[in-house]
């Protein structure tokens, strides 16, 4: 899902994005609740038609960014008291608020209010805000009225705790499950850890979201431990700062070995980007400030991360989804040659002992 935070994905009218093939994007409540205001929105036909997109469109409930960019005051079981990160105004946001914000909004699925704790905390506090995010995620439910309001499960890094909030929120048969609290600090093997134990606590019929991670080999770890969904601000925040992915890697296109490269950024790939210009082009635009880059480099990330799960899918019906991902993993250079080796050997290591992605 690409992130349109402030119902926009940066520098991209919506049919820039519905080019790409995502079919949904992201909404953050927490900054639309600050400004314009979630009223505002309601008043003018919702945020569909606010930001002209006639897709599905999600929203995170915003108790992330709570935790994150505001100036947190107290943490309550009735809800949060906090400062906004913009001019210092101080705001209560419960479960309940966070509904009726997204209500307003009129998004298609919306996330309940969780307690986040960095994902290195240690476990009575992980748990307390585990438990806490499960009574949360009860009031939500109860406030969201008809509105599909997916789980959240939390639990930091401890296996056992990740396992009783999976199962705790299964239990309550929620239209899909989201999980929190990775990706915020954790080693990454500890992410993917706790993304296999959850994931194998989870029906799966029902949509797997984890939040907040969007790198392409992320991507490609993800789905190969059950995840479904994903979203990221990494790949346009990238595309806005020169950072290109390829099959071998992600490029800097302000380097100046592109100043005379005539050929395209990628040449397997059909964006415009790719299709239209040379990488000497769009060398030019960055190292001129061209906001015609920002543009097609953002296309480009959007389009090679629907393209890359494009293939996952059809390498998941072909039961070549093992094979697909180290030929990926192997290729997509992360730091140098030896973390990719050392990465496809894990990954045949336990495709050879785990069960394939459904």
């Amino acid at each position: 899902m690409p992130v349109g935070t402030l119902a926009t994905v940066k520098s991209l009218l919506p049919e820039d994005v519905a080019a790409t093939g995502a079919g949904i994007l992201l909404v953050n409540a927490y900054h639309l609740y600050l400004r314009p205001g979630h009223e505002l929105i309601e008043r003018l036909g919702g945020v569909h038609r606010f930001m002209d997109w006639h897709g599905p469109i999600l929203s995170d409930s915003g108790g992330f960014q709570v935790f994150s960019l505001a100036k947190l005051g107290r943490v309550e079981e009735r809800g949060l008291t906090f400062r906004s990160h913009i001019d210092g105004s101080e705001h209560f946001y419960s479960p309940e608020v966070a509904m009726q914000v997204q209500r307003s909004l009129g998004v298609d699925i919306a996330m309940p209010l969780d307690h986040v704790l960095e994902g290195t905390a240690p476990e009575p506090a992980a748990r307390d805000a585990a438990e806490r995010t499960l009574r949360w995620y009860e009031r939500s439910r109860s406030a969201a009225g008809t509105m599909t309001t997916f789980a959240i499960v939390q639990g930091g890094i401890h296996p056992e705790l990740r396992r009783w909030h999976a199962r705790e929120l299964a239990a309550l048969d929620a239209p899909g499950y989201s999980i929190g609290g990775l990706s915020v600090g954790e080693s990454k093997a500890d992410m993917w850890a706790m993304t296999a134990v959850v994931t194998a606590e989870l029906p799966v019929a029902k949509p797997r979201y984890l939040m907040g991670v969007g790198s392409p080999e992320d991507l490609v770890n993800g789905v190969g431990r059950g995840v479904d969904m994903f979203d990221c601000v990494l790949p346009t925040r990238l595309g806005r700062n020169g950072g290109l992915f390829t099959p071998d890697g992600r490029i800097s296109i302000g380097n100046a070995r592109f100043r005379e490269e005539p050929g395209p950024i990628d040449a397997t790939c059909d964006c415009p980007a790719c299709t239209r210009f040379p990488a000497a082009y769009l060398h030019h635009l960055f190292r001129n400030d061209e906001l015609l880059g920002y543009r097609l480099a953002t296309v480009h990330n959007v389009r090679f991360l629907v393209r890359l799960l494009e293939r996952a899918r059809s390498a998941i019906r072909a039961g070549t989804f093992d094979a697909f991902a180290a030929d990926f993993l192997g290729r997509y250079r992360i730091a140098d040659g030896e973390v990719r080796a050392d990465q496809r050997e894990r990954w045949s290591a336990r495709a050879r002992t785990e069960a394939p992605p459904e």
